[in-house]
């Protein structure tokens, strides 16, 4: 019996754990993060932004377009200034992501 609790205890550490050494931050329950891609040395004040997006659903099926290209191509941008990321999941059955990029 007292192993079965050291199992089931060690078996929720490391599923809680399982997401702490990624490169974004991600929560067990919810994350929602707006993160940094890329930046150029295009020093032109941004004009314009597109927009590209895809999601995920039970973390089994991931569908859509996060593209640098797609979102360029959306902004009719030509000469990138910056990039960012957001990712809002919850429980891992729902993950909505955004890749917008600035520039002219």
């Amino acid at each position: 019996m007292r192993n079965s609790i050291k199992c089931i205890a060690l078996g929720a550490v490391l599923a809680v754990a399982s997401g702490c050494a990624t490169t974004i931050p991600q929560g067990g329950i919810w994350t929602g993060v707006s993160l940094p891609v890329a930046v150029t040395a295009n020093e032109d004040d941004a004009s314009k932004k597109g927009t590209s997006s895809c999601t995920s659903v039970l973390a089994l099926f991931a569908f859509g377009d996060c593209s640098v290209d797609k979102a360029a191509k959306d902004g009719g941008i030509t000469e990138i200034h910056h990039v960012d990321w957001d990712a809002r999941t919850f429980l891992g059955i729902y993950g909505s992501y955004k890749l917008t990029v600035y520039g002219n």
